[in-house]
């Protein structure tokens, strides 16, 4: 006899072995009972959860010889060719390989006609998603007023993907993606059953590869008896999947707590030796800075069954908890841009590379007394006093202004734990900083904003004379006062907001609303602080000392009409 697949060999027949999604089968298993079963049912999912099984355990009870009930008798003609794949009142169709029209009509035109044998025709139609506009409105239908002797059993990975009027006639369940240990448990079973020989790290490491997915650890664990000879062993499944191995994690761990890079660039070799996935070695990695962050913050919450507590609780003591902080942020972003690095062990490297690199900022040192001393008071006086303007960027970049006024916004100092990776300052010459820039640094952040784009013309001016009533990493809101009105055309706010996206190098949205505001705009600040800038000269030139002795010795008088600001 053929070998049979553990997949195939191990699915479901009834309800009571269906792992995983009691909430569905329950709500099946009640309509069944209760003799009150819709006409159509959808079922949604991620692939090897269940949705094809589900419907054929359902089919089957519709139509069991003893009768319909959540518990098919599992003996008769019915239950026996519905589990062989040949009952003729089961219409399996892959809508995958039957998209068009007049494959959904030819499907129809046999709807009318009663079962030959069971109570019920059954259509059970999978990844219905993939069925045509056409195809949908050919369905619509009958769906909506089928015969009593019909029912409609649809299966798909991508609900969105269908029409609403197709949703709204159906009954839908949504089957959950397994834990790691529900996928664990059923391997043991299964392992069990057929005398198998394995170890329980390797079922593990097989449960967490399934992502969710029982059919996928089913495939996998065929692969592992194959490659292992029979027996399910930690170093093939380790091999075979790629995964990074204990020794190279906790290896890892302990050269980043003790900074030692060397060992770092030692063990990310063997790694490479070994063929290990290195984005699977980083989300391993990620994983074991949770556990750490776990063991330092919430203790008694910390039970993961898959982490070496000793090596955790050693490494929580040792590691500051910003550093954990750090590393795991660092870790985060390393795995989106790991698809651009040269190659993914480069990319690898860099992300432990620049979890050294950095430290969290320190907000004061602490004299002997054991009380902040004088700098570190100013300086904590003066971080408190300035106003900073912060847009995220796409690669975690900020402007920050207030820092130094007249310093470009690329060189100012980054907030703690930021590592700017995109400039989102785009200047014709960084070096020359706007020279209004400069005057509104501290002042008005949106009007430095405004200065670090390349708007000009009546865009600027716009811009200049609106208010800036919020900003956020996706939304910029403006109020222009009704006397300013004549400035607003539709096409200056798209020529603003399309600046601010290159210059933050973000999407973001700019919203301007016709009306008085409260706060104050670019061009209003920039005459106050003219003003304010001429009056502090006019009162120094009349302090200085040497204009007092020409005024006192000569009777010289000054001409208010010539003091000019430089």
């Amino acid at each position: 006899m053929a070998y049979l697949a553990l997949a195939r060999k191990w699915r479901p027949k009834a309800f009571s072995e269906v792992v995983g999604q009691s909430h569905v089968v329950q709500a099946l298993s009640n309509a069944l009972d209760s003799g009150r079963v819709h006409h159509a049912f959808l079922f949604t999912g991620t692939r090897g959860v269940g949705k094809t099984t589900l419907a054929r355990i359902f089919a089957k009870s519709l139509n069991c010889e003893e009768g319909m009930s959540a518990e098919p008798c599992q003996q008769c003609s019915t239950c026996q060719s519905i589990d062989e794949g040949r009952y003729i009142d089961l219409i399996e169709v892959d809508a995958a390989s039957r998209t068009k029209v007049d494959d959904t009509r030819e499907l129809l035109e046999n709807v009318q006609y009663a079962p030959t044998s069971g109570k019920f025709k059954v259509y059970l139609i999978d990844e219905v998603h993939m069925l045509s506009g056409h195809s949908f409105n050919a369905l619509l239908k009958t769906l909506e007023e089928p015969p009593e002797h019909v029912k409609f059993l649809f299966a798909t990975t991508d609900p969105q993907k269908m029409p609403v009027t197709v949703l709204s006639r159906c009954l839908q369940f949504n089957l959950r993606v397994m834990r790691p240990e529900q996928i664990e448990n059923q391997l043991v079973k299964i392992l069990g059953s057929e005398a198998i020989e394995f170890e329980q790290a390797a079922l593990h490491a097989l449960a967490k590869a399934a992502d969710g997915s029982m059919r996928d650890g089913l495939s996998l664990l065929d692969q592992a008896i194959a490659q292992g000879g029979g027996a399910v062993k930690t170093d093939v499944v380790e091999n075979m999947l790629g995964t990074i191995k204990a020794q190279h994690s906790e290896a890892i761990l302990q050269a980043l707590s003790a900074k030692d890079v060397e060992k770092i660039l030692h063990v990310i070799a063997s790694m490479a030796d070994d063929a290990v996935d290195f984005a699977a070695a980083l989300d391993e990695l990620l994983m074991q800075l949770y556990y750490i962050s776990m063991a330092q913050l919430a203790p008694a919450a910390f039970t993961a069954t898959d982490a070496n507590h000793v090596l955790i609780n050693e490494l929580a003591a040792e590691i500051d908890r910003e550093d954990v902080q750090l590393f795991y942020q660092v870790g985060l972003i390393s795995k989106r841009d790991m698809a651009l690095a040269p190659s993914l062990r480069v990319g690898f490297e860099m992300a432990l590379l620049r979890m050294l690199c950095f430290e969290p900022l320190e907000t004061g040192s602490v004299g002997d007394s054991g009380k902040p001393d004088a700098e570190t008071l100013n300086t904590a006086a003066s971080a408190n006093s300035e106003k900073a303007l912060e847009v995220s960027g796409a690669g975690g970049a900020s402007i920050k202004t207030g820092s130094d006024p007249a310093a470009p916004i690329e060189n100012r100092t980054p907030a703690a734990g930021i590592q700017p990776q995109t400039s989102v300052a785009k200047q014709p010459d960084a070096a020359q900083p706007s020279s209004i820039a400069v005057t509104l640094a501290g002042n008005n952040e949106w009007g430095e904003l405004i200065e670090h784009t390349a708007l000009a013309g009546l865009s600027k001016q716009l811009a200049m004379n609106c208010a800036c009533e919020k900003i956020d990493q996706h939304e910029v809101k403006l109020s222009l006062s009704p006397k300013l009105q004549h400035l607003l055309k539709p096409e200056r706010v798209d020529e603003i907001q399309r600046y601010l996206c290159d210059a933050l190098d973000r999407q973001v949205e700019v919203t301007l609303e016709v009306e008085e505001s409260d706060k104050e705009t670019p061009a209003e600040c920039l005459e106050r602080l003219g003003y304010e800038q001429h009056a502090q000269t006019r009162q120094n030139l009349h302090n200085d000392p040497g204009v007092k002795v020409l005024m006192s010795e000569f009777g010289a008088t000054i001409n208010e009409q010539s003091i000019k600001t430089v």
